[in-house]
């Protein structure tokens, strides 16, 4: 089997056991579990909390000590014992703790992964802008094969997703012992070398460079919002049910496949990248990145399951520019901009910068938010029918709020019904990345030189 085979698989399986919960987890905390949305927060947060350190310290340890995909195996097998874990946990606490180790586990193996790709094509004499994205591609396809999967064995809201993603997660550990190439450490660091230099620390010192300085707080500012669509978008789709002209459509019953959509665009704009890569350069490549993250929340905001279907669509066909172009363009900028020794320490810290630390900031302050600004409650009839567009005697909303387990009293609930704003939540992530699309195009300056881009080919 050729590397580039190899390698494919390897990517098909490193996001189809992120792939069968992650977009779907919404719909098990608010529906089945009726938790509520700053526990939520938290939860998401935990992908930012492992990548504070994770990704660091296994690029640290890939870089001086252990094969990288001896750790990349390890990693993949403890991951899956957390989700077989966590789908029997009861409670909130328990499901964060349980979560966190998860996170802790399998954060890593995404820079992992890209260093393993990049140093078993360096190796090969492949053209990285040419070959990874060709193989990068595939990690999308086996995203949205989990989504379709847990979808369609109506798994969405139980906790089998994550029975899914573990048993995808054994498989692959199994799979890389025998099928990913040895990745030794490079052991290039000078005998007489400082501590910094032997735990990896040498990589924070690109921070007294200003462009790399400016690029990894931008990479934390964007972080903030990567996840916001992943962690709510499938909610929101899910809860047009609650409005009776649009309970039984499509984008209510099939709410994880219109979402893979999203997915399905990632294939075709990771494709073109080698393209806009070479034509545009890094910098502007980021910041069309940037641009479709403001079209992406914007077109939430007011589309819907009938008139407004087709900015629910376009939303989820731009979400592919808004992910990938950002995350493989910033991977190549590292790649591209730090020398070999702290290359892998390097891409971790822009992991820990975006799946970090941004991360960590937009899971708890938009779950805070959403919770605090944009939940409303409803405590009669006549305002919740209003609200969901609707007839106060319409058996659907009748359905709805005795689903709830509210009791009505001449017209009153004898406990508020909350929903969520969707509209002014999207808004307010729209403003969000337009004033960082703003300071990116004034602050980040960095000329495009074609040859930069050649030099991953060796």
């Amino acid at each position: 089997m050729s590397i580039k085979l190899r390698l494919t698989v390897m990517n098909f399986l490193q996001f189809f056991v992120w792939g069968a919960w992650l977009i779907t987890i919404a719909n098990y905390w608010f529906g089945t579990k009726q938790w509520d949305g700053t526990q939520f927060g938290a939860i998401f947060s935990t992908m930012g909390i492992a990548s504070l350190f994770m990704p660091t310290l296994m690029g640290i340890i890939a870089d001086r000590w252990v094969n990288a995909e001896r750790l990349y195996i390890g990693l993949h097998l403890l991951y899956a014992v957390c989700l077989i874990y966590l789908a029997q946990v009861s409670n909130p606490d328990s499901f964060f703790t349980v979560m966190l180790l998860a996170m802790c586990c399998y954060m890593p193996t995404l820079a992992l992964s890209n260093s393993i790709a990049y140093s078993s094509l360096t190796k090969g004499n492949h053209d990285l802008i040419k070959a990874f994205p060709l193989i990068r591609v595939w990690g999308t396809v086996g995203f949205i094969a989990a989504m379709w999967l847990t979808n369609l064995t109506g798994n969405k809201a139980t906790e089998y997703q994550f029975y899914i993603a573990a048993g995808g997660s054994i498989f692959l550990g199994i799979y890389a012992m025998f099928m990913i190439p040895k990745c030794p450490p490079q052991h290039l660091t000078k005998e007489n070398a400082k501590l910094s230099e032997l735990l990896g620390l040498e990589a924070f010192k690109l921070f007294g460079n200003y462009k790399m300085a400016l690029f990894f707080i931008f990479s934390m500012f964007l972080g903030a919002a990567l996840q916001l669509t992943n962690a709510y978008g499938d909610v929101f789709l899910s809860e047009f049910a609650f409005y009776p002209k649009y309970a039984d459509s499509l984008v209510v019953e099939r709410s994880t496949i219109i979402m893979s959509i999203s997915q399905i665009s990632e294939t075709l704009f990771i494709l073109a990248i080698p393209f806009f890569l070479k034509r545009f350069g890094i910098r502007n490549v980021m910041l069309f990145a940037m641009i479709a993250w403001v079209l992406r929340f914007g077109l939430f905001a007011y589309g819907d399951p009938s008139s407004g279907l087709w900015m629910i669509i376009l939303s989820c066909i731009v979400y592919g520019m808004a992910f990938d172009f950002f995350n493989i363009s910033g991977s190549l900028f590292v790649e591209t901009s730090t020398d070999s020794k702290i290359r892998s320490s390097a891409q971790g810290l822009f992991m820990m910068m975006t799946n970090g630390i941004g991360a960590i900031l937009g899971s708890q302050v938009s779950g805070w938010l959403i919770d605090k600004y944009y939940t409303k409650p409803f405590d009669t009839l006549a305002g919740l029918a209003t609200r969901l567009e609707t007839s106060t005697d319409n058996p659907k909303l009748l359905d709805f709020i005795a689903g709830k387990g509210v009791q009505i009293t001449n017209g009153t609930f004898d406990s508020a019904i909350y929903l969520k704003d969707w509209q002014h939540i999207w808004l307010a992530f729209a403003i969000y990345t337009l004033v960082i699309v703003i300071a990116f195009s004034i602050l980040f300056k960095h000329k495009h030189d074609p040859k930069d881009l050649e030099n991953t080919g060796h």
